[in-house]
């Protein structure tokens, strides 16, 4: 005969505690068998975690040690200056980020893996909890559950490489926590400040992991009340709680979408569902692919969900609900619609399949839900085992599967199901708990290595700081001269955000900020790009050096040039409206206000004593002078686009122009006169500011008495800037402040857009919560409804709130730490 089934007691940590130890065992061993980082000599920042991840984890590291050049609202370091708030936002603003500060600098790699460990942990505990919240069960159980979910393939693969996503993996969690005390009316206040901790630790994922989160709160609602009326009150506390929380993340959030849309367009690739095999077989551990959703989790989880169906100890609505969210969130994964409302309506750059960590998570709740009734009896489990041996048969059609991932597939099949057979029996309790430790503990770490070898085989990895970046950083450091003159960390770089890696006030940027007006400005000045234009690489120029005050640039040999140049804040005559046209070296010349180059005295050949210039940003190959050495130009239209390249000093007919292979399509040869650039320098510079000072977020600087025509602060005149109490005018993409001869000082300041606007939300959010909650003994309509439920609570026997029906009695489940009879 049945009993009453009792509601969820307080969790205890030790499933959390459980879940997060096997989760890091399971990283560090794929990491080590891997043989990456820091385990062995393979290179762990591939692609985006060592172009971009790691270089702003180093800028963070140097604002909590005071060494940045800037503050949180903008970057002097990157791109000559720019937005640094919406940057903070999207990498940096997770709680654990901070702990980089612990570690020596030079250890930033190290400091950066060792993060991502502890957010793994926690995604497995906070499952963990969450699900001994839902519904009552062994520790033990919730544990290896919560492990399965932290390991699933996309948070060992994907979101290993990008720090940030980790916070989504275990904002889910955190999410459904919140509509846990919606359904009971509890906590209000923290399930705000939650909401809002996700929100602002990386609002990307948080999108997903709320949509998943609703998702879940309707299925519980659907199984634990009765009624509309019910129903409709718990949905308004949960969404009053996360709009409230999301709006307290605004004065990030604000400025952050407000730089999405000032961004230089991404790449847009049309989104193509990936085939039944391939999606089936990336259920297998041992599988990697950049373009289909890496669904692994372990076979013990898979089991357990796919047996559900067949559990009768569960009631059928319960198995009917929690089934067909699993498929229906599989299926979303392969609709367009669907697939751009996870997205936010817009196809990711990359991987498009970055929700993946939803659908575990509702994996796990859903094998959750079944062993809670108690283990599956042999005929669920045998049901279970015949739908993963359809999988298993599928995916053996696929590329994607691998023999290791096939084998580990079916052992981990037999493994799992004689263990979930097995604690049916007392005796047996400890050992199947060990077995199936084991299993999860073997596909993910083989999952884990899977996924490192595939990334480098795939895509460009990045060295850890070494002797090579101790060199560069030590030279940028000894030429340091800010705010009189700026450092460039110079070409060929070793990352695309060099100067936040090493140090120094240069050019280069990478970011999904990278703002359009600063890619178009260079550009058109002759910077070469990769990432299609989001990652704007430093100008080895001496022209644009004196527009942008470059005084200081580090060579390839270790070697730091010098020049004398104008400070950043400089004078221009009045004059009609400038504007680019098609060739860089006349838009340098527009930009310095002088002309400094020659044309070819015949085609690819400079006059004696100039120095010859290159323009090919199509070309893909090596040029050089017949007398001078070659160097190569990277492009590759239209990810690519080659630098202007300086090619040396030319002799004249001995130095003409040479390209290796076939001529590119389009190409211009400029000769550099160096007398004309020190003589318009020397200009610049007898009407430039008389002295500059630059604070955290903006520069003041002194004039000449009786200045006119136009101040230029040698910045990108991104949206935020203001002047003298003004909005900053732009002159050929720099700040520029139009002069009445009575202006002698200048104050600019930086303040990303949509701060205020933000600041402003956040503060309404707080008094709107203030009021709902109340005060000490005064409470508020939140507190009030939920003090008033409790009253009401009349706890039965078997100590159930009189308001969460009872399901049916799950059967006798042993758990290891205590037997009950």
């Amino acid at each position: 005969m049945s009993t009453p089934h009792r509601s969820p007691r307080r969790p205890s940590l030790l499933g959390s505690a459980l879940a997060a130890l096997v989760t890091v065992v399971a990283v560090s061993a794929g990491d080590a068998v891997a043989r990456v980082f820091p385990y062995g000599p393979r290179h762990r920042s591939i692609n985006d975690l060592g172009n971009q991840f790691v270089p702003f984890h180093a800028h963070l590291w140097d604002l909590l040690h005071g060494r940045a050049a800037g503050g949180l609202l903008l970057n002097w370091q990157s791109g000559y200056g720019t937005s640094f708030l919406p940057d903070f936002g999207t990498y940096l603003t997770s709680p654990f980020a901070v702990l980089v500060g612990l570690f020596p600098r030079q250890d930033i790699d190290l400091a950066v893996y060792v993060v991502t460990l502890p957010k793994t942990a926690a995604a497995a505990a906070a499952m963990a909890w969450l699900l001994r919240t839902q519904r009552r069960g062994p520790a033990w159980a919730a544990g290896l559950l919560g492990a399965s979910y932290a390991l699933c393939g996309w948070s060992v693969i994907e979101a290993s490489y990008n720090p940030m996503w980790m916070d989504g993996l275990i904002a889910f969690p955190l999410l459904c926590l919140t509509g846990e005390w919606a359904l009971r009316s509890r906590r209000p206040a923290v399930a705000v400040v939650v909401v809002a901790l996700c929100w602002t630790a990386n609002f990307y994922t948080a999108y997903m992991a709320t949509l998943g989160a609703v998702l879940v709160l309707l299925v519980r609602l659907l199984l634990t009340r009765e009624g509309v009326a019910d129903r409709l009150r718990v949905l308004a506390r949960a969404a009053l709680t996360t709009t409230l929380g999301v709006a307290l993340s605004a004065p990030v959030l604000v400025p952050l979408f407000l730089s999405s849309k000032q961004a230089y367009p991404g790449w847009f690739k049309p989104f193509v569902p990936t085939s039944t095999e391939d999606l089936l077989a990336r259920l297998l551990p041992a599988t990697y692919s950049f373009s289909s959703p890496a669904l692994f989790i372990g076979t013990g989880t898979l089991l357990l969900a796919a047996a559900l169906p067949f559990h009768r100890a569960v009631a059928g609505r319960e198995r009917l609900v929690w089934t067909g969210l699993v498929l229906l969130v599989l299926l979303s994964f392969q609709w367009v619609p669907t697939h751009l409302a996870w997205h936010l309506f817009a196809t990711p750059n990359g991987s498009p399949y970055r929700q993946t960590f939803v659908l575990a998570g509702i994996v796990v709740m859903a094998a959750w839900a079944g062993l809670s009734a108690g283990p599956p009896r042999p005929w669920a489990l045998a049901g279970g085992a015949g739908v993963l041996t359809a999988v298993l048969l599928a995916a053996t059609g696929s590329r994607l599967a691998t023999s290791w991932g096939l084998a580990l597939f079916g052992g981990g099949l037999v493994l799992a199901g004689a263990a979930w057979w097995a604690l049916r029996h007392r005796r047996l309790v400890l050992p199947a708990v060990a077995v199936l430790a084991l299993v999860l503990l073997a596909q993910a770490a083989a999952t884990t290595a899977q996924g490192h070898r595939g990334k480098l085989a795939g895509l460009d990895d990045y060295p850890v700081w070494g002797a090579a970046h101790t060199a560069r950083a030590d030279a940028l450091a000894g030429a340091e001269g800010w705010p009189a003159y700026r450092t460039d960390a110079g070409r060929p770089a070793l990352t695309g955000n060099d100067p936040m890696l090493l140090g120094g006030e240069g050019g280069a940027y990478y970011s999904s900020h990278t703002p359009d007006l600063f890619t178009r400005t260079m550009v058109a000045l002759g910077a070469g790009w990769t990432s299609r234009g989001r990652n704007v690489q430093s100008l080895d120029n001496p022209v644009t050096d004196a527009v942008f005050s470059v005084g200081a640039r580090l060579r390839p040999d270790g070697t730091v040039a010098r020049a004398e140049v104008p400070p950043l804040v400089t004078v221009r005559p009045q004059g009609p409206e400038p504007a680019y046209g098609a060739s860089p070296f006349a838009n340098q010349e527009l930009l310095l206000g002088a002309r400094v180059y020659e044309d070819p005295l015949s085609p690819g050949v400079c006059r004696t004593g100039t120095e010859a210039f290159l323009w090919a940003p199509e070309h893909n190959g090596t040029a050089r002078l017949a007398d001078g050495a070659a160097f190569r130009l990277n492009a590759n239209p239209p990810r690519n686009r080659a630098a202007l390249q300086p090619m040396g000093p030319s002799h004249g007919p001995a130095s003409k122009l040479v390209f290796e292979a076939a001529a590119p399509a389009h190409w211009q040869l400029s000769c550099l006169d160096r007398s004309l650039l020190t003589a318009a320098v020397a200009r610049l510079r007898a009407t430039a500011a008389v002295s500059v000072r630059v604070g955290s977020s903006g520069v003041r600087a002194e004039l000449p008495p009786g200045s006119t025509g136009t101040a230029v602060l040698s910045v990108p005149a991104i949206a935020g800037w203001t002047c003298n109490g003004r909005p900053a005018a732009a002159r050929l993409g720099l700040v520029a402040i139009p002069l009445d001869g009575r202006t002698t000082s200048l104050t600019c300041t930086f303040r990303p857009p949509g701060l205020v606007p933000g600041a402003v939300a956040a503060g309404v959010a707080l008094v709107v919560l203030a009021a709902l909650l109340g005060l000490p003994g005064r409470p508020g309509p939140l507190a009030a409804g939920g003090r008033l439920r409790r009253r009401l609570r009349r706890p039965d026997p078997a100590g159930a709130p009189a308001d969460l029906p009872r399901p049916a009695a799950p059967a006798d489940l042993p758990r290891p730490e205590r037997q009950r009879t």
